[in-house]
Parts: structure tokens; C-alpha cells; sequence
């Protein structure tokens, strides 16, 4: 029986495609990712895996997975991150952004902690909010930005017991360390105390006065030396003789918890060791670990030299902690203390002005105690003037003009100009260093250029939340992605930016992304 010819032409088709390459299969594209999702048994079900949808190139994921080598609860992440998981995603929407600033509170708090002995950490008397990542303690000025969006969210019995924490500790040592742990007993960070206070649901108590009294006398130990000598401690007394200050490390030797990293810095320096080890603790002080702003070649850790820089952002925030006591001690009745303290902030104010501020570049800059004048660096720490309310208006105009044309990027505001690989450098940009810049525009009569800034932060970090699924630690603001640099890899938690984010959601809602987008649907 002879078949039909269209019969024959149809088979031959069929044979050519047989012949053809099959597609490979998920064992075959992803290799050593397939085995150890499948070995390690990162689903439950052997077919979650092999039906899951690669969100990007799968070379790429292959790549990027050889190259971080997840195991354990970090592998399933890594796969979550990287494909959509039939039963883990699809099904259920992912949260808005806010929903998820809002799950995570509770992730980060921890209760009062008495630690045991040989623990580095410190006994805290209440509970509070961590970072997130390696970052498992409080630390100091982290803790105001987190404050803010504790109070956008209704938190205020955890802002109160985190402030009962931070005055303990000033009872206990005498001020508030970088965190809290026995090897950040020698330095501090940001004096953001005064600011943390006027979000207390009391905060006219006399324990916050009493506490910023002492913050304040930690900050000027060393007032009568260096009015003789020219610096000491903390205090630097400028050309005309008046006191501003500077960061410092109390203690000797490398940071414990970057030994290492200290000894390798100090060791391709052609200086004395102790003097590195000194400016790397007074950097971390600083908060700005690491940034040109400390740096005599920019592209060297090794030149630091912080503890030569008379700091615009430190001296900003002290005058705001001698403005907040004055205020205090005259509402308490002391006016004796109203009226030295007035002194103290308008001494100060007067220094910065001479000092610290350009009127030809049009920006507050960091002072260089050994060449006697302002640094080159354009940094962020501009705007701290702004944010504690110190600046004249046409300052504040001529600020606000070099921030939009020099340090307002795709995603935000730039924390430097120059990329240097330090963290503390440009592309990255920094929760704090937003609020601090949007609130102070905003506080200086630039609402636009603030909800600007807000719009663009917002944007980065709804994007790298919906790519990630996290809230990270910095972001690039010139590409709108995570970001990168400095001493230990990019963190996740996290406490700044949910606070932040948070806030600035509070104070502008139309800019909350829309559910959703953030949703990814």
C-alpha cells in the first residue's frame, strides 16, 4: 500500500527534527549550581528546582555562583535572588517595600543583653535595633537614622528603650563607644545624642540633659591642652585661637575587628605605625570608614591622615549638642548653664563661618591643620550645616546650587566625587547622608531640590529591593544598583536605610512606589 506523498514529506520533516540538537536540560545548563541545590535538598520537592524561571542570563547566574559559593540558608537565597521558584514566589506576591521595612523591625531587635564573660559584648539594660549582616550590635549614630523610621512605623517604647541604652552607656564609660562591643571602647562616632533626644517621647527628662552634658565633656577633654599646644585629644585650636574639634582613637595599635587589614595598611605606609593605627581609628570614628576626605593621596588607605582634618560635619553636630543644652538647662531653670553653653555654640558658629566655610567655592569644607587651609575634597558633609540649622540664607543657596550641579546623582546624592574605591566614595551614596542633605535643603528653603534627592533615593532603593529582595547597606547612586567598596562585602538588614526610606516615605507618600511595581507583578 503505497502511503500519501504530503505522509512522506511530513515523516522526513519529523526525521530532520530529530536529528536537530535537543535543548539542554537543567542538570546540563547550571552544572555545579544543579548539583548542590539538588544535593543539599535547598527544596523539598526534586522538581521545584528544574521547573524554576532564570531572571536573567543563565551563564551569568552560573557564574555569579561559582564566584560566591553559597552553601545553606545563603544557597537558597542565592536561588530565590536568581529565579522564580514555582511555590515560593509565583504563587504569593511579594511584599511593597514598606511592608517589608516593617517585617524587619522585629528581625532586628534584640532583648537586653547580658552578655557572658569572655563575650566582647556589652551589657545593655533594654531592648534594640541592630544594623543586620556582621553588624549584630547597636551602634551609635546608625541608631538615629534607624530612630526615624522606628517613629514613621509607631515604634516609639523601642525609641525610648534605645536611648536608655546609649545613657547607660554614657553612665558606664563616660560617652557613647561605636558600638557596642569592648573593642570600640577607644572612639566613638557622630554626636548624634541631641538629635535622638528630640525624638524621646520625653524629652525634656533631666537624665538627657545630664547625658549631653557628658557627651559634651567627652567631646572637649583636652580643651585647656590644646588652647596651649594647638590640639589635643579631640579639641584643635585654630589660627585666631578658637576650639573646634576633630576625630581621634584613645586607643594604640590596630582595630581588633580589622587587625589584619590595619597591620597590612600600616606595613606599605613609610610612616610610624602607631600614627596610621591612630588615623585609622580616628576614620572609623568618623563613621566615614573610609574616604578621601582623610586621605593625602586619594587612591592610598595607607596616606590616611584623619586625625590632621578639622571635620565640617562633627563641628555641625557639636554646635547643635551646645544649642540643645543651652535650650535645656534654661528650660530647667540653670542660667547660669543656658548662658555658657550659648557661648560655647555661638563660638563655635563663628569658627565655622571663618574657617570651614568657602564664600568663593560656595560650600562648607573639612580643614587641613597642616597646610592651614581647606581641603579639595566636595563631600556630602557640606550639608551638615544646613541639617542642624547653623547657615545664613545666601550660604544655603549658594549650597544647595553646588549640590544639585556637583553631588546629585541618577539615584541620589553622592557621598564624594571621586571614585576611589574607599566606601565612603563615589558611586556609593548613604541612607544618613540623604536625610541629612533632604532634610536640610528642605529646613534652608530647597523643599524641590530635597524631594528631588528623596525621589531618586527612594527609586535605588525600591529597585535593588526588587531585584534582591533586601534592604543593603549603600547604594551606587550613578547606576541605581547595590553598592560596592571598602574593607568586608555589602550588607543586607538594614537598619539606616529602612529607617530612612521609611521616613522619607512619611514625609512624602506619593513617593511610596506603587505596590504593584514593587510587587514585581
Amino acid at each position: 500500500m503505497r502511503r500519501p506523498v504530503h505522509f512522506a514529506v511530513a515523516l522526513a520533516a519529523l526525521l530532520c527534527l530529530a536529528q536537530a540538537a535537543p535543548p539542554p536540560s537543567p542538570q546540563q545548563i547550571y552544572g555545579p549550581l544543579f548539583e548542590a541545590v539538588q544535593s543539599e535538598r535547598v527544596f523539598e520537592d526534586g522538581k521545584t528546582f528544574v521547573d524554576a524561571v532564570p531572571k536573567g542570563d543563565p551563564a551569568a547566574i552560573v557564574e555569579a555562583y561559582r564566584r560566591e559559593q553559597p552553601k545553606g540558608a545563603a544557597l537558597r537565597q542565592f536561588v530565590l535572588r536568581h529565579f522564580s521558584v514555582p511555590g515560593e514566589q509565583d504563587e504569593r506576591p511579594a511584599p511593597t517595600l514598606r511592608d517589608h521595612i516593617r517585617a524587619l523591625w522585629p528581625q532586628l531587635t534584640r532583648p537586653a543583653l547580658n552578655p557572658p564573660a569572655g563575650s566582647s559584648a556589652l551589657s545593655l539594660p533594654a531592648p534594640y535595633v541592630v544594623p543586620g549582616g556582621r553588624f549584630r550590635e547597636i551602634y551609635y549614630w546608625d541608631s538615629y537614622f534607624t530612630m526615624l523610621g522606628l517613629k514613621a512605623d509607631g515604634q516609639q517604647p523601642l525609641i525610648d528603650s534605645m536611648l536608655a541604652d546609649f545613657e547607660s552607656l554614657i553612665a558606664r564609660y563616660g560617652f557613647i563607644p561605636n558600638g557596642t562591643r569592648t573593642y570600640y571602647l577607644g572612639r566613638s562616632q557622630p554626636p548624634f545624642l541631641s538629635l535622638m533626644v528630640d525624638l524621646a517621647s520625653n524629652p525634656t527628662d533631666p537624665r538627657h540633659l545630664a547625658a549631653l552634658r557628658a557627651e559634651h565633656d567627652f567631646w572637649m577633654r583636652g580643651r585647656d591642652r590644646a588652647s596651649k599646644s594647638g590640639a589635643a585629644l579631640r579639641v584643635v585650636r585654630m589660627p585666631d585661637g578658637a576650639l573646634l574639634n576633630r576625630y581621634w582613637g584613645d586607643r594604640p595599635g590596630p582595630r581588633d575587628e580589622s587587625w589584619a587589614e590595619d597591620v597590612a595598611t600600616a606595613r606599605q605606609s613609610n610612616r610610624a605605625r602607631g600614627d596610621v593605627y591612630r588615623d585609622l581609628r580616628a576614620g572609623a570614628e568618623s563613621g566615614w570608614d573610609f574616604s578621601s576626605r582623610w586621605l593625602a593621596d586619594p587612591k592610598r588607605l595607607s596616606t590616611i591622615r584623619t586625625t590632621h582634618i578639622v571635620p565640617v560635619d562633627l563641628n555641625s553636630l557639636l554646635w547643635r549638642l551646645e544649642r540643645a543644652i543651652a535650650e535645656r538647662c534654661a528650660t530647667a531653670g540653670d542660667a547660669g548653664c543656658a548662658r555658657q553653653f550659648h557661648q560655647f555654640a555661638a563660638a563655635r558658629k563663628a569658627a565655622i563661618d571663618r574657617w570651614l566655610w568657602l564664600p568663593d567655592a560656595g560650600r562648607y569644607a573639612d580643614w587641613d591643620m597642616d597646610s592651614r587651609q581647606a581641603t579639595p575634597i566636595v563631600s556630602a558633609a557640606t550639608l551638615f550645616p544646613l541639617f542642624v540649622g547653623l547657615t545664613p540664607k545666601a550660604q544655603a543657596d549658594a549650597v544647595a546650587r553646588l549640590t544639585r550641579d556637583q553631588l546629585v546623582g541618577e539615584g541620589g546624592l553622592r557621598t564624594t566625587r571621586l571614585a576611589t574605591g574607599q566606601q565612603w566614595d563615589s558611586p556609593n551614596g548613604w541612607a544618613p547622608l540623604q536625610w541629612v542633605a533632604i532634610d536640610g535643603l528642605a529646613r534652608a528653603g530647597h523643599p524641590s531640590l530635597a524631594r528631588d534627592i528623596a525621589r531618586r533615593w527612594i527609586s535605588t532603593v525600591d529597585a535593588a529591593f526588587r531585584e534582591t529582595g533586601k534592604m543593603l547597606e549603600k547604594y551606587d547612586v550613578e547606576d541605581r544598583k547595590p553598592g560596592g567598596g571598602g574593607e568586608y562585602p555589602l550588607q543586607d538588614g538594614f537598619g539606616w536605610t529602612n529607617g530612612v526610606t521609611a521616613a522619607l516615605i512619611a514625609r512624602w507618600p506619593d513617593l511610596a512606589p506603587d505596590a504593584s511595581v514593587a510587587a514585581g507583578r
